[in-house]
């Protein structure tokens, strides 16, 4: 028997990415335990991130922030081991990630600082991009559970610092997806069609695969979360406090968080994060 069969899969956090991860784990017959805050009645649901240590081998964990990771790491460790590997799906700031890393390294076992990109529609059809970071061969060990909800696995470095790339690559998104939703707004202003404004984009050289999904959204008023307004605003936090302990100055980030902080302010934080334009589409109702 390989090891990959013997292996025993967890996954700590079901929302949007973890359940679908979930999911495709299941239909590849391995054996697959789950674990979120909130009751979900899901098959192979455990009591505990304890119990689910005691059950799994690999522990996917997709959780949305550090504090997050260190409750769940800290719920483990008594039951932690040399036969465990725990990764850290979701994006974190690198400083909790490392702590993450010596809890569970003081237990003997392997940790990998592994942050994904892609959204809902990746996840379903395994087409997630994990950006790995620590021990090539924990990574070699885990590749073909990784391998079966993605399309490519990228080894970035050392534990923290796929993680810190995660979030300079979320700063590029924020701030285009901001001043997408500002052009347009400025579109819809001067009563110009956002279809013909659509066209002439796909033909732009700043046009890409992110302002092709999320101008979509905002013509269809369509705001389902593919990533959260307030996952990425805490991302956007992540990246302006390692901006300031690293002297680096982020006007842009900084405006666009502002921008996003206002928008969850009136509610919206749990919608996705093109929400952005919603503002504008509001101005020209009112017209």
């Amino acid at each position: 028997m390989s090891m990959e069969a013997r292996d025993t899969i967890g996954v700590i956090g079901q929302g949007i990415i973890g359940s679908r991860v979930a999911d495709l784990l299941r239909s590849t017959n391995r054996q697959v335990y789950v674990w979120n805050r909130t009751p979900k009645p899901v098959p192979n649901f455990v009591g505990s991130p304890g119990e689910m240590a005691q059950l799994a081998d690999i522990i996917q964990i997709f959780v949305s922030d550090g504090a997050a990771l260190k409750q769940v790491i800290a719920a483990m460790k008594p039951q932690l081991e040399k036969r465990h590997i725990v990764l850290c799906n979701g994006t974190c700031d690198p400083e909790s990630v490392v702590e993450a890393y010596q809890a569970v390294r003081e237990c003997g076992a392997s940790f990998l600082d592994a942050p994904f990109t892609g959204s809902k529609v990746a996840a379903e059809k395994g087409a997630l991009v994990y950006y790995v970071g620590g021990d090539t061969n924990a990574l070699e060990r885990v590749r073909p559970v990784l391998e079966a909800t993605s399309r490519e696995i990228l080894h970035l470095g050392r534990v923290g610092e796929a993680s810190l790339i995660k979030i300079a690559t979320n700063m590029i998104s924020a701030a285009t997806t901001g001043v997408l939703a500002e052009a347009y707004g400025l579109i819809v202003k001067a009563g110009v069609d956002p279809k013909k404004f659509a066209e002439a984009l796909e033909h732009n050289a700043c046009h890409s695969a992110l302002v092709g999904m999320k101008l979509p959204q905002m013509m269809a008023r369509d705001y389902e979360p593919h990533f959260s307004l307030k996952h990425m605003f805490k991302d956007a936090q992540y990246a302006l406090s390692l901006g300031r302990q690293l002297g680096v100055d982020e006007p842009v980030l900084s405006t666009t968080a502002s921008v996003m902080f206002r928008s969850i302010q009136k509610g919206l934080g749990e919608k996705d994060y093109a929400v952005l334009a919603a503002q504008y589409q509001e101005e020209a109702k009112a017209l």
